[in-house]
This record gives C-alpha cells, sequence and structure tokens, in this order.
C-alpha cells in the first residue's frame, strides 16, 4: 500500500533514479553515480530528515553535490600522492597498504583544515609546515601577535579535539 510507505522509503523510491541520473550527468560515470546516489540516502538515513521535505531534490542535491566535492578531493589527493610516489625509489615506496592509509590520514587532514576559517588555517600552515614563528606570522599576515597565538591555539584545539573523537 503506497500510503504506508515510510517517508525515506517514499524517498528512495521516488527520487532515486532522477539521482543517479543527475550525478551520472555531472560524474560521467555510472559507477561513480550509483555509489554516490547510494551514500546520499545512507546520509539522510543518518540525519533521519526524510519527513515534510518540501523540496526533495534539492535537499537530496546539496547532500550529493557535497559527496561529489569529497570524491574529487579524495582523487586530487590520490593523485598527488602517487605522483609523489613516483619520485621515489622503488625500493622506498610504501606497500598498497602503506598508501591507502596514508591516503586517508591526508583525505582527514585536509578535511580538518578546510573546516578552519581561511586566516586560522593559513596560520597553522606556516607554523606547522613552514616552521614560522608567531611573531613572524603576524608581521608578514598583517595581524597583532595575539591574534596569531589565538588562532594558533584555535587550530591546535581544533585537532586534538577531531583526534579524540575518532579514538574509540
Amino acid at each position: 500500500m503506497p500510503g504506508s510507505r515510510h517517508p525515506i522509503e517514499h524517498l528512495y523510491v521516488e527520487h532515486h533514479g532522477w539521482l543517479q541520473g543527475w550525478l551520472r550527468h555531472r560524474l560521467n560515470s555510472a559507477a561513480d553515480a550509483a555509489d554516490l546516489a547510494h551514500d546520499t540516502f545512507v546520509r539522510v538515513l543518518q540525519r533521519r530528515q526524510a519527513k515534510a521535505l518540501l523540496e526533495p531534490r534539492a535537499y537530496l542535491r546539496t547532500i550529493a553535490r557535497g559527496l561529489v566535492i569529497d570524491l574529487w578531493r579524495h582523487r586530487d589527493i590520490e593523485r598527488a600522492w602517487l605522483e609523489t610516489l613516483a619520485q621515489l625509489p622503488e625500493a622506498q615506496v610504501p606497500s598498497p597498504e602503506t598508501s591507502a592509509l596514508a591516503i586517508e590520514a591526508l583525505v582527514a587532514i585536509d578535511r580538518l583544515l578546510d573546516a578552519l576559517p581561511a586566516r586560522t588555517r593559513t596560520i597553522f600552515l606556516l607554523a606547522q609546515l613552514d616552521g614560522m614563528p608567531c611573531p613572524r606570522i603576524a608581521e608578514q599576515l598583517g595581524v597583532s601577535l595575539s591574534t596569531v597565538e589565538r588562532d594558533l591555539s584555535k587550530a591546535l584545539r581544533h585537532c586534538y579535539q577531531l583526534v579524540f573523537e575518532s579514538t574509540p
């Protein structure tokens, strides 16, 4: 009986084909489109917000668009990793398992950095990657030393918070 369907089942039945077509058009890959359509509905299930959606396709498209961006970013990171490995002598190339773990770690770091405000991210990267001291960062960015220290502290707290949230 159609009226007795669960709202998520109704959403899936009514919009899965459309969503998969929308994704296929953007990705030029039926397999990727099928995977991301599936992942989109998994997100809907996790959020449990299928009830009373006024614009279900807009909602699904928003979730799917984020997943497409994640897929592209993941592939960019993977491509950069493989380019880096191609520069190494064969004896130093890590195993496929180690490479997979490294790529996942890089994707997690990318997400972490993306969640930071732009200035905070810049300060964090200048301090952590370039080893630049706080007074020099302040001078380079034209902000006060206390702003640099506050933003760096915020970035570090964010990192620690994510580490503690992801540990079992």
